[in-house]
């Protein structure tokens, strides 16, 4: 089993934190995104996509897009349950992790990828109207996300998720984007210390 890894990327990192989470190791090998691995035959015959990350299997199965490798590991090592138990919570983290990845993690990535410099050979085109027009999309989910978390401790409950891993990305990918949680969002200040503290957050 290898782990195609990028680095501070946010979708590798959502699948390190996760690991940390289980308690696993599993070996990695890094893709250089800067100097454009990704593109290369070598990872191109990996994942025809060209993303990070992949993680490849001992019998040659390749599974891509970071949920999907969580939910590999999810299957293998359970506990801790980081997709929920039961059919109501598993479908409430579902739930907010598909909102934490649509409406925060992918608003922040339009923000970054069409305005950062860095980018530029990466987004072809750029496209900084773009990037403009999502940059209130970001600050009206936080808002929700805000009175949402007034009355719970992490994004679906009470219990650390998935869902508050891709939160945790979204938040910190919004540094690089230029970005910030408004000083008045306190709940989600609150809840982004938390999870920030916890020793998965360093992977």
């Amino acid at each position: 089993m290898k782990l195609f890894d990028g680095g501070r990327a946010p979708n590798p990192r959502r699948v390190k934190i996760f690991l940390a989470e289980k308690g696993l190791i599993v070996p990695m090998e890094q893709v250089d995104l800067g100097q454009m691995a990704h593109k290369s035959p070598e990872y191109t015959a990996v994942n025809p996509i060209q993303q990070v990350p992949a993680l490849e299997l001992d019998d040659g199965t390749v599974i891509c897009e970071s949920i999907s490798i969580c939910r590999y590991f999810e299957a293998l090592h359970p506990e801790p349950p980081l997709f929920g138990k039961g059919p109501i919570e598993q479908a409430l983290v579902d739930m907010w992790q598909r909102r934490m990845e649509f409406r925060l993690l992918l608003q922040v990535a339009h923000v970054f990828r069409n305005s950062h410099p860095a980018m530029k050979e990466m987004e072809v085109p750029q496209v900084p109207a773009w990037a403009d027009a999502n940059k209130p999309r970001v600050m009206e989910f936080l808002a929700l996300l805000d009175r949402e978390l007034k009355d719970r401790r992490f994004i679906a409950g009470d219990r650390y998720t998935v869902a508050d891993i891709t939160g945790l990305v979204g938040v910190d990918f919004m540094k690089p984007a230029k970005l910030a949680v408004p000083d008045e969002m306190t709940n989600v200040k609150r809840w982004h210390a938390e999870v920030s503290a916890r020793p998965s957050a360093k992977a």
